[in-house]
C-alpha cells in the first residue's frame, strides 16, 4: 500500500459539537488530508441510515422508468444542469469515449433573493414519482448543511476567519447528482476504453457522496498508482474540487478520480450513486488566496469567478456548447 494515501475516517461530530482542542484536531486532519490526498471519509454527518434508503429506492425506480419518460425530462439547453442526461452524454475531459452512465441533477432552491432565484433553472418535478422531488430536497439541504460545516473546518486550517465560505455558498449552484451506471449485458459490444466514469476531477468546491451502491472508485496517488476508496455503510466520501484547489494554489490537492468497471461477471449489474457538488454563488472570487502564495509557491492560475470557471468545463465534458 503506498504511504501516499491518507484517507482519514473523521467523526463530524466532534466538529460540530467537540471542544475547542477537538475541533482543532478536526480541522488539522481534514487539512492535511486535503493537502496529501484530497480525500477523506465523514462519519455522524447526521444523514440518517433511513433517508439514505429511501433515497437510493426513489433513485432506482426513476432509472428504471421507460427511456422514452426519462429523455421527456431532458433539456438540451440546461446543458444537463437540471433533470435527466442519457447515455452517452457526458464523456471525461481528455477522452474520447463517452461515460457508461445516465444521470438526473437537481439544483438551488433559493431563499431570500429573488434577483438570484432568476439566475438558476427550476428544478423539474417528476410527475411519475411523487417522493422523489421531496426525498432529494431533503438530502439537498442536509448535505448543503454538512459542506458548510466542513467548510468552516477548512477555513481554519487556512487560517482564515471560520464562517469564510459561508456567505459564498449560501444559495450558491450546488447540484445533486443522482447516478446509475447501467449493466452492460454484452461487455465485448462496449468501446475498449469505455468507463463508468473517466479519470477527472471534479469542478467545485468539495464534493460529498453519499455511498456507492456497488465498489469502483479510485483515486490516483501521488505515486501514480491508482487506490481503491472505501467507506464504512452510510459514511460520507468528500474530496476537494478544482475550484478550493485554485482558490489555495495547488496547497489543496483536487485529486484525480475515476469509477472502473467491475469485473466482466458483475458488469451486468447497475451501480448507483448520489455526489452533492457543493458550488458558490458565481460570483464568487477564485483569485489564489495570498496566504498560499511566496517564493516557493509561485501563483499558477489566473483570475477567475465561479461561473466563469464552471462554463469552460462545462464545455470541456461535452455538456455545454
Amino acid at each position: 500500500m503506498s504511504t501516499a494515501v491518507n484517507i482519514p475516517r473523521l467523526d463530524l461530530n466532534s466538529y460540530t459539537h467537540g471542544s475547542e482542542a477537538e475541533r482543532k484536531q478536526f480541522s488539522d486532519d481534514i487539512g492535511k488530508a486535503f493537502n496529501e490526498t484530497g480525500f477523506v471519509t465523514i462519519t455522524n454527518h447526521g444523514l440518517s441510515k433511513e433517508l439514505i434508503d429511501e433515497l437510493y429506492n426513489q433513485v432506482k425506480t426513476l432509472f428504471a422508468l421507460p427511456d422514452d419518460v426519462k429523455s421527456s425530462y431532458e433539456i438540451p439547453e440546461l446543458a444537463g444542469q437540471r433533470g435527466y442526461t442519457g447515455k452517452g452524454k457526458e464523456t471525461a475531459k481528455g477522452f474520447k469515449t463517452p461515460d457508461l452512465k445516465e444521470f438526473w441533477q437537481i439544483g438551488q432552491t433559493v431563499k431570500g433573493d429573488p434577483e438570484l432565484e432568476k439566475e438558476y433553472p427550476k428544478n423539474l418535478q417528476v410527475k411519475e414519482l411523487p417522493k422523489f422531488n421531496p426525498i432529494t430536497l431533503e438530502v439537498y439541504q442536509k448535505l448543503e448543511a454538512i459542506g458548510k460545516d466542513l467548510l468552516r473546518a477548512i477555513a481554519v486550517y487556512l487560517n482564515l476567519d471560520e464562517h469564510y465560505f459561508d456567505g459564498k455558498v449560501n444559495n450558491g449552484n450546488s447540484i445533486l447528482r443522482t447516478l446509475h451506471y447501467f449493466p452492460i449485458e454484452n461487455p465485448d459490444a462496449v468501446p475498449a476504453d469505455a468507463v463508468r466514469a473517466g479519470a477527472h476531477e471534479d469542478i467545485n468546491l468539495i464534493t460529498l457522496l453519499i455511498g456507492a451502491s456497488a465498489d469502483g472508485l479510485e483515486v490516483l496517488t501521488r505515486d501514480n498508482t491508482w487506490y481503491p476508496v472505501k467507506a464504512h455503510g452510510e459514511d460520507l466520501v468528500v474530496n476537494v474540487g478544482d475550484m478550493l484547489q485554485r482558490l489555495t494554489n495547488n496547497k489543496l490537492k483536487s485529486t484525480t478520480h475515476r469509477v472502473v468497471n467491475p469485473p466482466r461477471e458483475l458488469m451486468k449489474f447497475s451501480r448507483f450513486s448520489v455526489p452533492f457538488f457543493l458550488h458558490p454563488k458565481s460570483d464568487m472570487d477564485l483569485t489564489s488566496l495570498p496566504s498560499t502564495i511566496d517564493a516557493e509557491h509561485p501563483k499558477l492560475y489566473t483570475d477567475t469567478t465561479a461561473g466563469e470557471y464552471l462554463d469552460e468545463r462545462l464545455r470541456e465534458i461535452g455538456l455545454k456548447k
